[in-house]
């Protein structure tokens, strides 16, 4: 089993643009995230193929915009699993929207149901949407600040550091200043969590 100092040597040669690094990440997380997408609110009869286009799909995502530098604070194996779970959330609630949208599409489906709405139904599950909002709002309060709030928010939205900086007006400089300080009070909240 590969140690967090792997994964993190991985996640670096990808940023740069290193190929190679794409399978070790691939053969460590594809599976997991197969399981995330199996997961449903309500009993269905499920393709597996559906499951594995939606993680592929996600990964896929996932190494486009690390290869172009969209997460330079990437460096670790748990914030790399928060990033590619909600990817692969985005994807399959997409998957979804996109599916029913061709369903109503004029009559082009009849009978039967749409196998990606049977697995993911409409929504996201929502007892995940719930503890990962509660998790996000948890995790801003503790930032206290407006601004490094804002900066949060922002990032996660997937704006780049020199979109941020534009947006809230300051330096580049200052977004990476505020983002260290960000990741520092989560991980001492991280760190004082009970479980």
């Amino acid at each position: 089993m590969p140690t967090d100092d792997a994964v993190t040597l991985w996640l670096g040669r990808l940023q740069i643009g290193d190929a190679d690094a794409v399978r070790p990440l691939w053969d460590r997380y594809f599976h997991r995230l197969v399981g995330l997408a199996r997961k449903r609110p309500r009993p269905a009869p499920r393709r597996a193929a559906d499951e594995e286009d939606v993680a592929l799909s996600a990964f896929d995502s996932f190494c486009r915009n690390a290869e172009r530098g969209r997460f330079p604070d990437l460096t670790d194996r748990e914030s790399l699993w928060r990033l590619l779970a909600a990817f692969t959330v985005r994807k399959a609630t997409r998957h979804v929207r996109d599916a029913s949208r061709l369903k109503r599409g004029g009559g082009a489906v009849e009978g039967g149901s749409d196998p990606l709405e049977e697995v993911f139904g409409d929504e996201p599950d929502p007892a995940l949407a719930a503890e990962v909002a509660e998790e996000c709002e948890r995790l801003l309060g503790a930032l206290g600040d407006a601004d490094l709030k804002r900066v949060a928010v922002l990032r996660m939205d997937g704006h780049s550091v020199e979109e941020v900086a534009e947006r809230i007006g300051c330096a580049p400089r200052s977004v990476k200043r505020k983002l260290q300080l960000i990741r520092s009070i989560w991980e001492r909240e991280e760190q004082h969590e009970p479980g």
